[in-house]
């Protein structure tokens, strides 16, 4: 994921406070090419995105930098498992954007 270089990180005020929240920021930063990857992988594949885009929600969402609300609406206690959950809102976000070939 080219999401390393992303924008500049979000202020507190600006800070996504539900998943659904952060779906939408996490869409709206990402090129075209990187939903397209995202899309095309299989669930147990997320996990490799922990490093790369799991690394820029933590960072850039607040959830190293007390962004509470968004932790607790993940139902999750640290920002790893928060970052997962986050992961896989975007995952099946994006497979539904997904036109069907039949």
């Amino acid at each position: 994921m080219g999401l390393a270089e992303g924008p500049t990180p979000m202020t507190q005020k600006q800070w996504p406070a539900t998943i659904d929240e952060a779906v939408g920021v996490v869409i709206a930063t990402l090129p075209d090419d990187d939903k397209a990857s995202i899309a095309s992988l299989s669930e147990p594949d997320l996990i490799g995105l922990h490093f790369g885009l799991g690394t820029w929600i933590r960072n850039n969402l607040g959830l190293h930098s007390g962004n509470g609300r968004l932790l607790e609406s993940t139902g999750t206690r640290n920002a790893d498992d928060a970052s997962l959950v986050i992961i896989e809102a975007l995952w099946r976000r994006l497979r539904e954007d997904v036109p069907k070939v039949h």
